[in-house]
């Protein structure tokens, strides 16, 4: 289950863009390194760069298996397709970690939010 922590309001008002940012791919980087002090941005860096990394992981996992499968019969492609269609819960995550920033919340987006790489 996801877990809420508590934001300071003021840090969350100061640093809704950083949060925001921080589900923007690549855009993840502003954050960790603009708002190091901020609780609230650092949070929602830590939440986005758990998804850009469990994305890209996907992305080559499934990239791999279409080949493989594309190898063995160019039929068996449309599986790969088909496994492709997951990117879209990755962009479900993204769309609810911006409106977690922007409301100034701090929840645990759902499967991936419990781990941690930033400290």
């Amino acid at each position: 289950m996801a877990e809420n922590f508590t934001a300071d309001p003021k840090d969350a008002q100061d640093n809704k863009v950083m949060g925001i940012l921080a589900y923007l791919g690549i855009l993840v980087l502003v954050p960790i390194f603009a708002a190091k002090e901020s609780p609230f941005a650092r949070f929602h860096a830590n939440q986005g760069l758990v998804m850009l990394i469990a994305s890209i992981a996907y992305s080559v996992v499934v990239w791999i298996v279409t080949f493989i499968l594309a190898m063995i019969s160019p039929n068996l492609a449309i599986i790969g397709t088909i496994l492709s269609l997951g990117s879209l819960a990755f962009l479900v995550l993204m769309i609810i970690g911006i409106i977690n920033a922007a409301k100034g919340e701090m929840k645990e987006l759902p499967v991936i939010g419990k781990y941690r790489i930033l400290k």
